[in-house]
């Protein structure tokens, strides 16, 4: 079963998203602010790409999903292991990202995954935690569900640290 439990309802999020402090972590990437908001406008290029899409978000948690396409299916029809591992590792980054300091960024050392069921289509439910948070590297967990069935989990080891000046209006 999916814990819904784990992020903010809408209008919380909205509160959240809203606050002074939100903005200025935000307010240094685009890409990072893209992970602020459900808008399909404001995500990257790549996850708009891939058609993932943030449905809720709260310092150290994230929910999206993903409506599965053909093209997401590998050639016996099941969903390719690469589409499921994208939807972890950008739902974990997006989660410790709202964790973060004001200045500080963060980006994948390392994400182990494992599949428990093949998928054949429907909707994937990605919800990811921060598990423990140091000054340099955090550790996070992400749940994948279809129909309120767990597929996969992923585990992954992230660095933080401060973005560089001259890349700040990347």
């Amino acid at each position: 079963m999916v814990p819904s439990e784990q992020v903010l309802a809408p209008h919380i999020r909205a509160q959240v998203t809203q606050s002074p402090k939100w903005k200025t972590r935000t307010g240094g990437c685009r890409i990072m602010r893209g992970m602020t908001s459900s808008s399909p406008s404001h995500l990257s290029k790549f996850t708009q790409h891939v058609g993932i899409e943030l449905v809720e978000k709260a310092a150290g948690r994230s929910r999206w999903t993903l409506d599965l396409q053909p093209v997401h299916m590998n050639t016996h029809g099941v969903v390719h292991g690469g589409v499921l591992f994208t939807l972890a590792d950008t739902a974990m980054g997006a989660a410790l990202f709202g964790a973060l300091q004001p200045g500080e960024i963060c980006a994948t050392i390392n994400v182990k995954i494992n599949y428990f069921k093949p998928v054949f289509g429907g909707q994937v439910v990605c919800l990811s935690e921060v598990v423990n948070q140091g000054k340099n590297v955090a550790h996070l967990d992400a749940s994948l569900y279809v129909d309120d069935v767990l597929v996969a989990r992923a585990n992954g080891d992230f660095a933080i640290f401060k973005r560089k000046p001259e890349a700040a209006s990347v």
